[in-house]
């Protein structure tokens, strides 16, 4: 495929675990073109230090001040909750064409309010909520051109959502009474994996957390709402 055809893009948070594992998909994209990756730490090095399986030539690692804006399609940000709001604020109005998929939950929330509640962050984004599309592509591919901001789900309301939104949708069980129960490896620990789980024997057992407010409850009750037309 010729380069003029291919998608310019720039991954900013390239050098964490979200980001290492989505440039290296991106890097066997035929569509893709990398043009930027971007982190604040590691500047000028290569994202081969990084991740061995990523062998294609790639950008460096730059400062998100050096990106030409214009020169882009699209842009991923894999960032901590508040920060991509901050950015896409910034550049959302200046480029018309420029779309965005977000990994963090900045825009997952339709209520600004409960987003704050949840993640004790204030949106500085709160209008550009509204233009942005909360997506699963298996429930929502048809809508995805329409949006230029595009949510990625969390991690346990993707497990939640795609076996069980088909059982509602179907009518095939009650939504009354709802018990989800959902185990991950080390969830949300990124790469402060050390320092948030310090018990040695989670290698042969399982850590119960966020018992009392999960903060991807909100996020489960906001779309299995939109199936049942109510809070289950």
């Amino acid at each position: 495929m010729s380069e003029f055809n291919k998608i310019k893009i720039a991954v900013i948070g390239a050098t964490g675990y979200t980001g290492l594992d989505l440039i290296f998909m991106l890097s066997k994209h035929p569509k893709v073109k990398i043009k930027y990756l971007c982190a604040t730490k590691n500047l000028g090095k290569k994202i081969s230090f990084f991740d061995k399986r990523i062998k294609k030539k790639l950008p460096k690692i730059s400062p998100v001040q050096n990106i030409n804006w214009k020169d882009l399609d699209l842009v991923f940000l894999s960032m901590p909750n508040g920060e991509a709001q901050k950015l896409i604020n910034k550049h959302y109005y200046k480029n018309e064409k420029l779309k965005f998929i977000d990994l963090s939950a900045d825009f997952r929330i339709t209520d600004y309010k409960i987003y704050e509640k949840n993640y004790k962050i204030k949106h500085k984004a709160k209008k550009l909520i509204n233009y942005s599309l909360y997506s699963l592509p298996e429930l929502s591919k048809k809508k995805i051109n329409s949006y230029r901001i595009i949510s990625n789900p969390g991690c346990y309301p993707t497990s939640v959502q795609i076996p069980l939104i088909p059982l509602i949708e179907k009518g095939l069980i009650k939504t009354n009474d709802i018990t989800i129960d959902s185990k991950s490896g080390y969830s949300g620990a990124g790469k402060n994996l050390e320092t948030k789980f310090t018990h040695k024997n989670l290698y042969t057992s399982t850590y119960a957390y966020g018992t009392k407010n999960h903060r991807h409850v909100c996020e489960i009750e906001q779309e299995i709402t939109k199936y049942t037309k109510k809070k289950n």
